[in-house]
């Protein structure tokens, strides 16, 4: 089964891919909306700024690729601002118009407590529901995030994972074959490749 990594310049690409590695799954790097057509499973990470993202998936023709493998219900895995980048609109670089796949809109983090800084780094508690992803997790396992704006899914967006940072937050979503998270699992050490595991896991995805 074919897993393309989606390279739209924004990092972190050779962590998923390692990760991807250590299960025996090679997974390939990839900036090709024809080899992302090709795949059987799509993986869309991301470490950066919406704006910049934003252009360069435009720029590359990825933004339309990406929006054909979750037309096509493929196992589509999203990270970060990846996740971010599906909904309708960002707050960050002053506003910018995303993907549109999911209702919703990203807010910047704006806790009251002065104690909770922001950007939002470091490992946290999560709590995963979906059960296909969870799969072998404990309860409120930690996850690694980095993040200063977070989700606000619209009406009909199924959240599958929160987590508290100055109050709850989306932490995860998932439509049909799409799973969006705002954690690394790929930085997340035994129960991040656990999570990746549970995404490989044949069909695992079809609701």
């Amino acid at each position: 089964m074919a897993t393309a990594i989606i390279d739209y310049d924004a990092g972190n690409l050779t962590s998923v891919q390692r990760a991807f590695a250590h299960l025996g799954h090679q997974a390939e790097v990839t900036a090709d909306p024809a080899v992302v057509d090709r795949a059987d499973r799509v993986v869309f990470p991301g470490v950066g700024a919406a704006g910049s993202c934003m252009a360069s998936l435009r720029a590359k023709g990825l933004g339309e690729a990406i929006r054909r493998a979750v037309a096509a219900d493929k196992p589509v895995l999203v990270i970060c601002v990846g996740m971010q980048l599906l909904f309708e609109r960002s707050a960050e670089d002053g506003g910018v118009a995303c993907l549109g796949i999911l209702p919703g809109t990203v807010e910047l983090f704006t806790p009251s407590d002065r104690a909770v800084k922001v950007p939002h780094m470091g490992w946290n508690p999560t709590t995963l529901t979906d059960s296909v992803l969870s799969a072998g997790i404990a309860p409120a396992s930690c996850f690694y995030y980095v993040h200063s704006y977070h989700c606000v899914p619209g009406p009909g967006v199924q959240v599958i994972a929160t987590a508290d940072h100055g109050g709850s937050f989306c932490a995860g979503v998932r439509r049909g074959h799409l799973a969006a998270l705002q954690f690394h699992p790929e930085k997340s050490g035994d129960v991040g490749l656990r999570l990746i595991r549970n995404f490989l896991a044949g069909d695992a995805l079809r609701p």
